[in-house]
């Protein structure tokens, strides 16, 4: 689960990091209010959508003026910021923050993510922070050091201060440096975060650090330990078709084939995408009904998939071992009565009293075609979903 820049700084205000002074507005007339509170002559007005990128798409404005703070809010609420970590898509943005603005000695970059391969904790960082970041990952990796946290004894002070000496840090920014980066270690610990990125942390002219930007990735797996985090969610920012498979413990992404999938496993959703690009089709979802599939959730199952006009057919390969097959070929039966299909649907069960499952989705006329093998079921889905489209 992703969040909102300004609800990642207040999870650093409460670790003591320290962030710019801001406040978060949601309509027209908190802009006032916000920028009085926040004092100065000149404001940075950010777009919250669960994106970067941010001030490249224009959703990020220096302002020197109540007025002109209010023009731009009144552009950026309620309109759509696509950027180029979006994937073409647009955002809504709902909210603002508008911080105030400090004097930048040097732009930096510190990240703390899980490490699958090592299986810990890794701080990424780097002395050249900023906007391409990515660019100098590709061109100059050399410039990127990474710091692996041993488990068992947590982050040790010396591989605080061979960071601090690689940004070329002195003084209070150098002894800054090892006390944010207990913070973050913490912070994650705490909060189950599978990302923590500040970019850009900022050296202020008055030798301070400050984390001008926030994004915080919180594990899914472990939200039913953080119900605080979990209000903090932003459907809003998420796909529709996804945030509902989610409330219905499935897992959904939405692809660009015309070919639905629905299968319980994973592994197994992906060797049936494998055999579909393989016999020529294009999956248009991946879709793990997981293996408790119900009746219920089936239905779900095939609503979503059919929310995408570009699916000619629907390809469903369930291995019966949790669940029956003929527990599951009722399922169908009822989705397929339900939803009113009009395109074909393939099936393929395997596993515990199969036999009766393809008989139950045979005597249902309905016209599902049951199917035997997987490499059957993949060739028949692509062939009927071709006949669709003549």
């Amino acid at each position: 689960m992703n969040l909102h820049e300004y609800q990642s700084k207040q999870l650093f205000s409460e670790y003591q990091i320290p962030v710019p002074k801001g406040q978060v507005v949601t309509q027209l007339a908190q802009v006032a209010p916000a920028i009085e509170a926040i004092g100065g002559d000149a404001w940075v007005v950010k777009a919250q959508i669960h994106a970067g990128a941010r001030g490249k798409a224009g959703g990020v404005k220096i302002v020197h003026s109540v007025e002109e703070a209010e023009q731009v809010a009144e552009q950026l609420l309620g309109s759509q910021l696509a950027t180029p970590q979006t994937a073409g898509k647009a955002l809504p943005v709902n909210a603002l923050l508008i911080e105030e603005t400090l004097d930048i000695a040097e732009e930096l970059y510190l990240s703390l993510l899980i490490d699958r391969s090592s299986r810990r904790h890794s701080f990424i960082v780097s002395a050249a922070g900023g906007m391409d970041i990515e660019a100098v990952a590709a061109e100059t990796p050399e410039k990127i050091l990474r710091v692996s946290v041993d488990p068992t004894v947590g982050l040790m002070p010396y591989q605080a201060r061979e960071v601090g000496f690689a940004l070329g840090l002195k003084g209070e920014a150098f002894k800054q440096l090892g006390q944010m980066m207990q913070k973050l270690y913490q912070l994650s610990l705490d909060k189950d975060t599978s990302l923590i990125e500040i970019n850009p942390l900022i050296r202020t002219g008055e030798n301070r650090l400050v984390a001008l930007d926030a994004k915080l990735n919180i594990d899914d797996n472990a939200l039913y330990r953080h119900p605080d985090l979990v209000a903090m969610r932003d459907i809003t920012q998420e796909d529709e078709r996804e945030a509902i498979a989610a409330d219905h413990q499935l897992n959904y992404i939405a692809l660009e084939g015309n070919i639905g999938c629905m299968v319980n496993g994973a592994g197994l959703a992906m060797a049936t995408m494998d055999l579909i690009k393989l016999n020529g089709g294009e999956p248009a979802n991946f879709l793990d009904v997981g293996g408790g599939a119900t009746p219920e959730r089936v239905a779900t199952a095939f609503k979503l998939i059919l929310s995408s006009p570009e699916v000619k057919s629907i390809l469903v390969n369930i291995f019966g071992g949790i669940v029956r097959c003929d527990l599951i070929a009722d399922g169908i039966i009822q989705a397929v009565k339900e939803v009113g299909l009009t395109i074909p649907v393939v099936v393929r069960l395997e596993g515990t009293n199969v036999e009766l499952g393809r008989e139950m989705l045979a005597n249902s006329g309905l016209g599902i075609i049951a199917v035997d093998g997987l490499a059957e079921a993949a060739k028949k889905a692509v062939e009927v979903a071709g006949e669709q489209t003549k």
